[in-house]
């Protein structure tokens, strides 16, 4: 019996051209995005005086139809290749943001909307394919942090930029929003390469049957669904928790924090956390730290013990976005990784509606029943229940080292 021959050496990792392109248009297609977005509701309930119910159509429609259109994206992209689905969506969401601005009725709106989430549908999963494929298996986990990092940035700097900009008008805001994905067709264009599909699927949806008949990622898909019903509670129940503490001007400081914990922590912790502990470990303690995080905000009584709470919060879901990415990859099959990204988009779209009403009609209950805990105590136990349910998915997910051990053998 002959020994197995030893592991190569990993590759350092340096940033190329294809991946630092990645990393800038994601800066900019986030900042563009909480650019104009923001905006929209600040434009057309407080100036035009619109209806607010009209314009939370309008956001929402928006969501869904990018959310929905991700499943196909990710499914397109095995076939065509990411590379022009990405620079397609860049183009449309330009027009569709572009639009916004010269809308002067809810159907323009409307169909500005629609067109804007058309855009980020054929973008989104393919984007997450190109990195996956211009990255090696090792460095995943890193590129991934970097990538959500890029998009914190421009979570922080739009909002920044929107607020300086209002005052030239909604018009010229939205067009400015509209050319950050100029720049990144551009940029695109210029780094990242044709990446031609290794295998073909049979039919444009055959990658999202293999998916959907995963058991262990379907499984995986579907456990993290609480995860984002936990994720969205930033923008429903800790945004009123922090407005009944410190009023409307809270949540400057409750975004800002968020966000920029992440821009300055989340790399240099996922690089610990790499050296020391198993992905699987990471993303269950993770899941774990966010649901801790929002059973105490149920304790906190001034704006300060809130923000404390967040930046514990904050530390979980950084760690979350480049695990989940990380073991998508590792689960999906050669030539079928758009659909695999795609079909996870299910998590953030099913686990995302049902949080936001969720996270809204437990703080009216906890009112209407004087029990301000309610809400804070059953996301807890949600994401206790997220966290003992992915540790039994995460058993039957292979680690790393058995993955390169199997190609070794299969080699």
């Amino acid at each position: 019996m002959t020994a197995a021959p030893p592991a190569p050496a990993p590759t350092p990792f340096r940033l190329s051209a294809a991946q630092f392109g990645l990393i800038a248009v994601t800066t900019l297609m986030w900042g563009g995005f909480f650019l104009v977005i923001p905006l929209v509701t600040v434009h057309f309930v407080g100036d035009l005086k619109w209806a607010a119910a009209s314009v939370g159509l309008v956001l929402g429609l928006r969501q869904l139809t990018q959310q929905g259109l991700t499943v196909f994206g990710g499914a397109w992209a095995d076939r065509l290749g990411p590379r022009p689905l990405i620079l397609a969506g860049c183009l449309i969401r330009t027009l569709g943001f572009g639009w916004m601005g010269f809308a002067g009725s809810l159907p323009e709106l409307l169909a500005a909307s629609v067109l804007a989430g058309i855009g980020g549908g054929l973008f989104d999963a393919p984007k997450s394919a190109a990195i996956t494929a211009v990255t090696a298996p090792e460095h995943r986990p890193r590129m991934f942090s970097l990538i959500s990092i890029a998009g914190n940035l421009g979570m922080v700097t739009g909002p920044l930029l929107g607020a300086w900009l209002i005052v030239l008008g909604f018009q010229r805001a939205s067009l400015i929003a509209a050319s950050a994905y100029v720049v990144a067709f551009v940029l695109l264009a210029l780094t990242l390469p044709r990446l031609k599909p290794a295998q073909v699927p049979a039919d444009t949806f055959s990658g999202l049957k293999v998916a959907l008949h995963d058991r262990v990622f379907r499984n995986f898909t579907l456990v993290l669904c609480g995860y984002f019903l936990l994720s969205t509670q930033l923008n429903v129940a800790v945004t009123l928790r922090a407005v009944e503490l410190a009023g409307p001007g809270a949540t400057g400081p409750l975004y800002g924090l968020s966000a920029g914990l992440a821009v300055v922590l989340q790399y240099p912790l996922l690089r610990f956390t790499e050296r020391h502990l198993r992905v699987r470990t990471v993303l269950v303690g993770a899941v774990l730290t966010v649901a801790v995080a929002l059973g105490l905000m149920g304790l906190a009584q001034t704006f300060a013990q809130l923000l404390a709470c967040v930046a514990l919060y904050s530390l979980g879901t950084m760690l979350v976005f480049p695990m989940q990415q990380t073991l998508t990859a590792r689960l999906a099959p050669e030539g079928l990784v758009g659909s695999y990204f795609g079909f996870s988009a299910i998590s953030l779209g099913l686990g995302g509606a049902v949080g936001n009403f969720v996270g809204g009609a437990l703080v009216d209950a906890g009112h209407r029943l004087d029990f301000h805990l309610l809400p804070w105590l059953t996301l807890l136990l949600v994401g206790l229940v997220t966290a003992a349910g992915l540790t039994r998915v995460l058993r039957e997910i292979p680690t790393r080292e058995q993955m390169e051990a199997r190609q070794r053998q299969a080699g």
